[in-house]
């Protein structure tokens, strides 16, 4: 059985599926396993796959019947896996050669961790575990880093199911929600290593500006009326307060400079802001 298991989902990615494939396939930690899922591409995306699969026979590959949507697929991936630990590379991004066998290094140090995220800030110097009260109050009072997306996450795989997997009902926001939840119900390692080579270009869901006016407040509500932070409700309410308020400025200078005054208003019905978020 392989102890790792690296998840990749592509949609109409042939400019940068190999350079993907070849940093996993690449990686100084071998006993992996690559599964990637296909969500009904229309380009050489597949083709590409299966020619990678000539040449290593870690890789596993599936195809959707239907298109499942990027967050759905993700967790379609998840559930082929068979390692002790799942780690996601997106078919447009690529790692370092050493990157999996870093993570692996410190969750050997760090058994008790349930997750690893990379910490993008400069205070912490050498790998850190926090508890869940620790993490949360870290994130919202001190540095934030679990709004990262999931390639910058690793997971024990049993630990990522029994907190059923990512949501799937904030679009490009479910990271953000997943990651609040997930902290709550383990122990977090922060890792200082920056091994994920992430890709800027245009197809990215991330580019799609107006799709997070309103599904990062719809996230917020959700996160402070469903999830169980370990804070007193004074503190919740201070720090949703502060979170719609910025959501609801947002949505004002998205509608000043592009003048798209309808588009405005339908992101704030959208992300059910009240009247006084918007005062």
């Amino acid at each position: 059985m392989p102890e790792v298991s690296v998840l990749m989902t592509a949609y109409n990615r042939e400019k940068f599926i190999l350079e993907s494939i070849e940093s996993v396939t690449q990686s100084t930690f071998k006993n992996l396993e690559l599964i990637i899922v296909d969500d009904g591409s229309k380009d050489n995306t597949i083709e590409l796959v299966r020619h990678a699969m000539q040449k290593d026979s870690r890789i596993r590959f599936y195809q959707n019947e239907n298109n499942l949507g990027d967050y759905p697929n993700r967790n379609q991936a998840a559930s082929y896996a068979k390692g002790k630990y799942i780690l996601y590379v997106d078919s447009d991004d690529q790692i370092q050669p050493d990157a999996i066998a870093y993570c692996m290094k410190y969750f050997e140090a760090f058994p008790e961790a349930d997750f690893t995220v990379i910490y993008p800030h400069d205070d912490i110097q050498t790998p850190m575990m926090f508890d869940s009260e620790t993490a949360i109050r870290k994130h919202f009072y001190e540095k934030s880093f679990l709004n990262l997306g999931p390639g910058g996450v690793v997971f024990k795989r049993e630990f990522f199911f029994k907190n059923n997997a990512y949501s799937t009902q904030f679009g490009p926001a479910n990271d953000l929600y997943s990651h609040l939840k997930f902290a709550i119900k383990g122990n977090v390692l922060l890792l200082p290593y920056r091994y994920l080579i992430y890709r800027i270009h245009d197809g990215q869901e991330s580019t799609n500006r107006y799709r997070y006016l309103y599904l990062n407040q719809l996230y917020i509500n959700a996160a402070f009326s469903k999830l169980d932070f370990p804070l007193t409700e004074k503190e919740k309410n201070k720090i949703k307060k502060k979170y719609t308020r910025n959501n609801a400025l947002v949505i004002l200078k998205y509608t000043l400079k592009t003048f798209k005054i309808r588009k405005g208003i339908e992101a704030y019905l959208k992300g059910e802001f009240k009247f006084r978020d918007l005062i």
